[in-house]
């Protein structure tokens, strides 16, 4: 029995041309170029690494751990219909820190409170991710006095800091964005990096 093969031509586009390719590579009728030209729109290669870590920035699972008045703006982002954190994977917040892999501090943070904050930290799961949201958890802010912490990052790795009293939902959005990023291994360039720390000088 003869195979009939006929050269499509055409736009790779057109959905028909796509079905009709996609039936000759499964009866092994494309061969040679048309075989890899078909093989390489279709496939795209990564590592391992590469997309677990994807996966990871698609489904962060935030603990739920309010500090204070800035808590409120971040249950607004979660609770919210207009922020819709479903759209990044954060809409559920867990209850555990053995479910979690991302804690947002939003608030001061007691020189009392830092321990049982690390100690939360530690029971997290690996990899694990924090955001310091307003400026009490990354300078204690208004409230700096003898009884706070001046900045989380003295006791915890702070990857994402979202300025602000309180900071906006969307500032908080767009913290969880570049963290995002981060995870993905696309962190975004610092103005020191994006401008080679020109134009800061002190004009004397």
């Amino acid at each position: 029995m003869d195979v009939i093969r006929e050269r499509l031509d055409g736009d790779p586009a057109d959905l028909r041309v796509r079905q009709l390719r996609a039936r000759q590579m499964l009866k092994g009728e494309l061969e040679g170029a048309d075989l890899e030209s078909y093989v390489m729109e279709r496939v795209g290669l990564t590592t391992l690494e590469r997309a677990q870590n994807w996966a990871r920035a698609n489904a962060p699972w935030p603990l739920t751990f309010g500090l204070a008045c800035c808590a409120i703006e971040m249950i607004s982002v979660v609770g919210s219909p207009r922020m819709d954190a479903a759209r990044f994977g954060a809409e559920v917040f867990r209850a555990s820190p053995r479910q979690a892999d991302m804690i947002i501090l939003s608030g001061r943070v007691s020189i009392k409170m830092a321990p049982v904050i690390r100690r939360i930290y530690d029971q997290m799961l690996e990899p694990k991710w924090v955001i310091s949201m307003g400026a009490c958890a990354s300078s204690a802010g208004m409230f700096n006095n003898y009884a706070l912490v001046a900045g989380a990052d003295k006791f915890l790795p702070i990857d994402v800091y979202v300025p602000g009293c309180p900071p906006r939902p969307e500032a908080l959005m767009y913290g969880i964005i570049k963290l995002q990023n981060k995870i993905k291994g696309e962190p975004d360039l610092g103005w020191r990096e994006r401008y080679r720390a020109q134009g800061t000088e002190e004009v004397a």
